[in-house]
């Protein structure tokens, strides 16, 4: 049995109006838990992480935009049950009964902020919370920002620095750090990707003197490991993304890189590595119909669910697809990023403005 229902608390003015109670539905896929903490720990308000077990074969409540618990294990699930709180926020499809349900239970005084994609009509929702990519149409409750959420902030990248500084002594410095990807949509991360981002990556350090600071991700194919083992030919550290690892160094990784190359697959790696203020290098992957360097042959690892989904954005509706190249071309033209391969002509300070304004259009839902 699985069951989380960890209280976050920060001290409260005790002449202060109360905040509001908050529950964190949690996302099933690490972009959307990183999204949802992250603004849940910025608002400062008290929260309850509720972690769900889903049933992966129960598809009608949510494909048909109910409002009940048959999608989830009540028994390895943590407990929803009253006092209901003022607010839910939460991502990801399966999700989405779970919150219309709590809001029915409160009479419908439960507030509903969405992050990611929605599903089901962003009216369903008081906010939603969103990026380009999603091509989501201009609501009042839609805000459209250009990145992801993400936790990475000046104070916990020089705790990350300090915690991890000494596991990295024994590597020559400077650190050029590789977030790995995976599979996306219509893009592929394989043995021919792999092997040309690293031949890259490998070419930098040895430019430098450096080092190689390197992860995989939930995403990363397995199948893949091996051959970036066999091409890496500069001293290097190689994390293995394992879940629920208190080891891991991934924001040790950003924070102690002087630049960092990141696959393109993954918006809310992206946004995570521009945050640090260092200079990032998107690495594309292969693709199918949409490539994500016009004009650039990039080799391509054949998928046949790759081949589908780009199928599916060429004849499909909308909504069902994400255009990830909507976020590659805003980052491009701000300067926050290059293509790896390609250097800087100017740098852009990211700043913290996605955040700030979801932090203000979720207060102002409670006028607080």
């Amino acid at each position: 049995m699985h069951r989380s229902d960890t209280v976050h608390s920060e001290s409260v003015n005790q002449n202060a109006t109360p905040a509001p109670s908050v529950w964190l539905v949690t996302g099933y896929r690490a972009g959307e838990r990183g999204q949802i903490l992250a603004l849940a720990e910025a608002l400062g308000w008290p929260f309850d992480l509720k972690e769900l077990s889903y049933r992966k074969t129960e598809f009608r409540t949510s494909l048909f935009r109910g409002s009940d618990l048959r999608g989830i294990r009540l028994q390895d699930s943590s407990p929803l049950q009253p006092p209901w709180p003022d607010l839910v926020i939460s991502g990801g499809m399966r999700n989405e009964p779970v919150g219309r349900w709590i809001r029915k239970q409160s009479g419908g005084r439960t507030r509903l902020v969405h992050i990611g994609r929605p599903w089901a009509k962003p009216d369903q929702f008081d906010l939603v919370i969103t990026t380009p990519q999603y091509r989501l149409p201009e609501r009042d409750n839609v805000l459209q920002n250009a990145m992801t959420l993400h936790r990475v902030s000046a104070e916990r990248l020089k705790a990350e620095a300090a915690d991890w500084g000494s596991r990295f002594m024994h590597l020559p410095k400077p650190f050029t750090g590789v977030i790995l990807g995976g599979n996306s949509g219509p893009y592929t991360l394989g043995p021919k990707v792999v092997e040309s981002i690293v031949r890259q990556a490998n070419r930098m350090a040895a430019q430098r003197n450096g080092s190689l600071l390197i992860s995989t991700s939930a995403r990363t194919p397995k199948t893949v490991v091996q051959v970036l083992k066999q091409a890496v030919s500069v001293p290097h550290f190689l994390y293995h993304w394992q879940a629920n690892d208190e080891a891991n160094p991934y924001f040790g990784i950003l924070a102690l890189s002087d630049e960092l190359i990141v696959t393109a697959d993954s918006v809310s790696m992206l946004s995570e590595a521009c945050a640090t203020g260092k200079p990032v290098y998107m690495a594309e992957l292969g693709g199918y119909g949409y490539p994500m360097r016009p004009g650039r042959k990039t080799a391509v690892d054949f998928r046949l669910s790759a081949l589908t989904y780009s199928w599916m954005m060429r004849f499909g509706p909308k909504r069902l697809s994400r255009d990830i190249r909507l976020v590659h071309n805003n980052l491009l033209s701000e300067g926050r990023v290059v293509w790896l391969g390609e250097s800087f002509t100017q740098r852009t300070d990211t700043g913290s403005a996605d955040l700030d304004h979801a932090l203000q259009r979720v207060r102002a839902l409670f006028a607080y």
